[in-house]
C-alpha cells in the first residue's frame, strides 16, 4: 500500500470539527438506498478477528416509531419521532457463528464458544465500535446524527428482535439536523487532561 494522504480540513470538520449531535430535524426524508449507502460504508471498519457483530434495524415506518415510542424516556421522544430513521444498535450475541464465513484464517469460532464472558464482552465491544462507525459513516456521507441512551433495552428488545438472540446497545437517529436544535458546543478535554505518554 502507498502511504495515504491526510484528509483535507474540510472533510475533518464534516466528520469532527464542525460535526454536532442533532436534536431536531429538518422535514426532509432520508431514503432506503442511502440506508443500504451507509451500511456498506460502516461495515469496512475494523473488528477484532472481523467479527462484525453489530446489528442495525432501521426504523422509519410510522408503525415502528410508534412501537419504540413507548421504550424511550420523557427526553428523547420528541427528537426521535421528528427524525426520518431511528437506528437500533444491537450486537448479535452468537455472533461467533458467523465467523466460519468473516474470518476463515482460523477455527476462530471456538474462542468463543467455550467462553461465554469473553463472547459476551466481545460482542459488546465491537458491536459498539460499529455503532461509532455508522456515525461516522453519515457524516461521511453528509447524513446528520444523533445517538442516545435513555431507552428500556429489554422493551426494545422485546419489541424489535425477540427471537433473534440480539441484544440492544444504543439509538441513532439519522436525517437531516435543524440547526435551531444545536446547543452550543460543550468543553472538551486539552490532550494533557486526558491523555499519558508511556
Amino acid at each position: 500500500m502507498t502511504e495515504q494522504a491526510p484528509l483535507d480540513a474540510a472533510a475533518l470538520d464534516q466528520l469532527f470539527r464542525t460535526a454536532r449531535s442533532q436534536n431536531k430535524w429538518l422535514d426532509r426524508p432520508l431514503p432506503d438506498s442511502k440506508l443500504e449507502e451507509l451500511f456498506d460504508l460502516l461495515k469496512m471498519g475494523p473488528t477484532s478477528a472481523n467479527c462484525s457483530p453489530a446489528r442495525f434495524i432501521f426504523v422509519r415506518t410510522a408503525e415502528g416509531k410508534a412501537n419504540l415510542k413507548g421504550a424511550l424516556s420523557g427526553g428523547n421522544i420528541e427528537k426521535t419521532m421528528t427524525a426520518p430513521v431511528t437506528v437500533i444498535v444491537a450486537h448479535d450475541t452468537k455472533f461467533y457463528d458467523q465467523l466460519p464465513k468473516l474470518f476463515p484464517h482460523a477455527d476462530a469460532r471456538s474462542w468463543f464458544v467455550s467462553s461465554e464472558a469473553l463472547a459476551e464482552t466481545t460482542a459488546f465491544r465491537n458491536g459498539t465500535l460499529q455503532g461509532a462507525y455508522l456515525m461516522l459513516a453519515a457524516r461521511a456521507l453528509g447524513i446528520d446524527s444523533g445517538a442516545m441512551s435513555g431507552f428500556d433495552n429489554a422493551k426494545v428488545d422485546e419489541l424489535f428482535l425477540a427471537g433473534t438472540g440480539w441484544k440492544s446497545n444504543f439509538l441513532v437517529n439519522l436525517g437531516y439536523g435543524d440547526p435551531a436544535g444545536v446547543f452550543d458546543r460543550s468543553p472538551r478535554f486539552s490532550f494533557d487532561e486526558a491523555c499519558r505518554l508511556a
